[in-house]
């Protein structure tokens, strides 16, 4: 039988990251979820791709086959903790798109070891994207948006602070 799954703060739980594989970074919004990939060693995240979100049951289909095609061991989600410090609307959601995913994966993806979700504080990270988008590859913010560039930055830039905080 398999183990459920680990969906906590990276903080709490960065000493049970899975080794040896690779991680998906996930930026998880109301239309679509950027994704970036690390290497299994943990050391560079790149972006990867953005899925356009319809209904969850197609939204997981998609990630399922990126979960095959490279090889995912692990998962770290963007997790949108206010300026302050505080866990506003966005983060409940995150959270009950992490605990859907966990239940909804085809049992084939599922480690014996159980699931392993990491949330990250992603405070920024669309703000630090947008300059870089705006002020390195000059294009506009909203065509980048338009482009599914700024979401795959997005998480990007969320998975390589995660792999930097790791030991």
């Amino acid at each position: 039988m398999k183990a459920d799954f680990i969906l906590d703060l990276l903080e709490n739980i960065a000493e049970k990251c899975p080794k040896e594989k690779n991680l998906l970074g996930m930026d998880i919004g109301r239309k679509t979820i950027g994704l970036a990939l690390s290497d299994s060693a943990h050391c560079i995240a790149t972006p990867l791709k953005t899925i356009q979100r319809t209904k969850f049951s197609k939204d997981i289909r998609q990630l399922e086959d990126i979960i095959k095609d490279y090889d995912v061991g692990g998962y770290v989600l963007g997790y949108p903790i206010n300026m302050d410090g505080s866990e506003g609307p966005r983060c409940q959601s995150v959270r009950d798109f992490a605990l859907e995913f966990a239940s909804q994966l085809s049992d084939s993806l599922k480690p014996d070891s159980g699931l392993w979700i990491a949330l990250w504080d992603e405070r920024l990270s669309t703000a630090s994207v947008d300059n870089f988008v705006n002020e390195t590859v000059n294009i506009k913010k909203s065509r980048a948006k338009e482009k599914g560039i700024t979401d795959k930055l997005a998480a990007q830039h969320i998975l390589q602070g995660a792999l930097d905080f790791m030991p």
